[in-house]
């Protein structure tokens, strides 16, 4: 026994570092590790206990659990029974990881019970749930941040900062505590401390660098607005005019009952004053805002229905100030748009009769737009099905305010919450952009025409977004209404944006409606004629989307010359032109022999798509490789490209690494046309070893 119990202890002498890895495992969420890991480490414990004689008692400090001694039949000669020994141990283990698991399901319905708690605002409620949930499980990260947010919202945030420390000490990477730490910090002007809270959070995790962006944003921006605080109330004990001019009007403006025009020219003064940044903080610090809305004549005037002359005055005045405070000052632009009445004020100013009211609106939300934080606002807190109604009305205008508007409306589009926003609202929002579509251009702006069609053309890029537009029958209607409507001459920045729109709506397979399809090729057909080359590319863009929809209007195209002037196309133009010219001739000579027999009338040795299949743009070689595979079928054709290096240019591109397998697929086939009209060509291709590199290029295709 005395050897075993040598050997034993000298073995756990050498792996003294096993038992750290133990004690972890010991803590495991798994409870077949905690169960092994626990029956190992008291094995190892014990038995090195027992070898040094501490007595007849073993507590394992962990868990206080007190482990007898073997009972005497389990002794043998030497005072110990080895495996009895053992499997009471292993006994024990096991009654220890039951416990722990029962303690983890009586934390977690706590947990749950706090979250009911908390989700009904009882607060008080929820820190208990959580607090005993902690007694069972003391190492439970997530009851010490949701405790932490129930102080949070009781104001506590010593004890928010102090929980989020204890759930970082059972996790070191659990990001959730370092938000509501920074959060914490934030309210207890702990600005440097907030941001290095959420700088952790990026260093942890990266892929929430968005989220971090706009947490210390909110940061810098409160931190920016407590300095504006202080400085404005140093001016004003120190008595600066400016100062206590601004704090004296307010306090006028404050008396009762007094005329309407009283307080409109109260609020001109003031507006005035407002031309540092300490006089528009002294605003908002005064009670600026609530001394507007809560003044019962002003709001009389404010929320008339219809307005008469002094009530437009008014309105007129307010709407100036609130351009006046809100200039440069980030927070007063917060306090302005988070209150809901003056929220609500500025959509109803927006679509007033009074075009004053309309006019100062929009300049003072165009004022807002023009921050991050400010375009943050409107889209969180104003209505934005109303706005973006309103802000189309203005189209109605054909001069600046309907450029205003429209440029308004294009710097939100820009914002992805708005963009989400607009494609989940398409229901409702589609009739509203119908709507413009059937507008005369003749009487709005060019330009913001042009930038509502083009935001359109924006959102007809997502799959998802076209089927909604081709769903609501009335909105493809008038694309085609408006298209035929502009002459390209009076028209030509609508005509090219409205283009651009069709080329997106034409992406949609299959297209639904032939009738719609013929009379958009047949409008893009006569296009082609037109001087200006943004338009001939984007008429062939549409084209090239409609031509395979039908047969028929295939045929019209070839009567119109199309494969003429697509070979002139590749001849002279840019990419995006030679790549719709390509696509065209592809899908002409795919459907008709006359096409291919024009292409090599007008091209007779294919120099222009020999030329096209050397390009590093692959949507243009894979169309080329179809068209020239195609044109193979002439009589006398392939012999005309018998002095040319086609089947090495071929070879390569059908055995390369293109990304496209339709340019290898394009290029075997057009081989495998060449060698059939010209045995000579299959001679050729054995010398080049072609016939192995095309088995094994289209065996790699079909198993792709």
């Amino acid at each position: 026994m005395a050897e075993y119990q040598d050997k034993d202890l000298q073995k756990f002498l050498k792996n003294v570092d096993e038992i750290t890895n133990l004690i972890q495992d010991m803590n495991s969420d798994d409870p077949a590790v905690q169960q092994k890991a626990v029956l190992e480490t008291e094995k190892r414990l014990l038995l090195m206990e027992e070898d040094s004689g501490e007595g007849e008692e073993c507590r394992i400090t962990s868990d206080k659990t007190l482990i007898s001694p073997p009972e005497a039949s389990m002794q043998n000669e030497d005072g110990i029974n080895p495996e009895a020994f053992l499997a009471s141990i292993e006994k024990d283990a096991k009654e220890r990881a039951q416990r722990r698991m029962e303690h983890k399901v009586q934390a977690d319905a706590l947990r749950v019970k706090g979250n009911e708690a908390f989700s009904k605002g009882d607060y008080e409620l929820a820190i208990q749930h959580y607090s005993e949930g902690l007694e069972k499980r003391k190492d439970m990260k997530v009851l010490y941040t949701n405790r932490a947010q129930a102080y949070s919202k009781l104001g506590d945030y010593q004890k928010v900062l102090a929980d989020c420390d204890w759930a970082l000490k059972c996790d070191e990477t659990y990001t959730k505590a370092y938000f509501h730490m920074g959060k914490a910090h934030l309210a207890l002007k702990n600005y440097d401390e907030a941001r290095e809270c959420y700088q952790r959070i990026l260093e942890i995790n990266p892929k929430l660098q968005a989220q971090v962006k706009e947490y210390t944003r909110q940061v810098n921006l409160q931190e920016k607005a407590d300095l504006q605080e202080q400085e404005a109330l140093k001016f004003l004990a120190l008595g600066k005019n400016t100062a206590v001019t601004t704090k004296n009007l307010l306090e006028t403006l404050s008396k009762p009952d007094q005329a309407p025009l009283f307080y409109a020219g109260g609020i001109e003064i003031l507006t005035e004053t407002m031309k540092q940044c300490t006089e528009r903080t002294l605003f908002r610090t005064q009670g600026g805002f609530s001394i507007i809305n809560d003044n019962e004549v002003l709001r009389r005037c404010l929320w008339a229905t219809s307005k008469d002359a002094v009530e437009e005055t008014v309105c007129v005045s307010v709407l100036k100030l609130w351009q006046a405070v809100c200039h440069e000052n980030e927070e007063n632009q917060r306090v302005l748009v988070m209150h809901p009445d003056q929220a609500g004020l500025l959509l109803s100013f927006l679509t007033s009769p009074a075009l004053a009211l309309r006019q100062q609106s929009l300049t003072l939300i165009l004022q807002l737009a023009q921050t991050e934080t400010g375009r943050d606002l409107i889209i969180s807190h104003l209505d934005l099905a109303r706005l973006f109604e309103a802000l189309l009305l203005f189209l109605e205008f054909s001069d600046k305010k309907a450029n205003t508007a429209m440029g308004l409306l294009t710097d939100l589009f820009l914002e992805e919450r708005f963009q989400a926003w607009l494609q989940a609202s398409l229901p409702d929002t589609l009739p509203m952009l119908t709507g413009v579509l059937r507008r005369d251009p003749m009487l709005t702006s060019t330009t913001a025409f042009c930038q509502c069609i083009g935001m359109m053309g924006n959102l007809s890029a997502k799959p998802a977004t076209r089927r909604h537009m081709w769903a609501y029958e009335e909105f493809p209607d008038a694309c085609l209404g408006l298209l035929v409507r502009c002459e390209d001459d009076l028209f030509r920045d609508v005509m090219y944006t409205l283009l651009g729109l069709f080329m997106n709506l034409c992406l949609q397979v299959p297209l639904v409606s032939e009738v719609w399809i013929t009379e958009v090729s047949r409008k893009c057909l006569s296009l082609l004629n037109s001087q200006d080359g943004g338009i001939l590319t984007r008429a062939a863009g549409v084209l090239s989307r409609t031509l395979p929809s039908s047969l028929k209007i295939i045929q019209e195209a070839l009567r119109a010359g199309i494969v003429k002037k697509m070979i002139k196309f590749l001849k002279t133009g840019g990419q995006s032109a030679s790549r719709h010219a390509v696509k065209i001739l592809a899908v002409c000579t795919n459907s008709f022999h006359e096409a291919r027999e024009e292409i090599m009338r007008l091209d007779k040795k294919f120099s222009v798509l020999v030329k096209v299949l050397n390009s590093k743009d692959e949507v243009l070689v894979g169309n080329a490789a179809l068209c020239l595979g195609n044109c193979m079928e002439v009589p006398s054709a392939a012999s005309s490209l018998l002095k040319t290096d086609l089947v090495p240019i071929l070879l390569k591109l059908a055995g390369g690494d293109s990304q496209k397998t339709s340019v290898q697929l394009n290029a075997g086939i057009a081989l495998g046309k060449l060698c059939t009209a010209e045995p000579r060509f299959a001679t050729q291709l054995k010398e080049y070893h072609g016939i192995e590199i095309l088995n094994s290029v289209m065996k790699y295709i079909s198993d792709s």
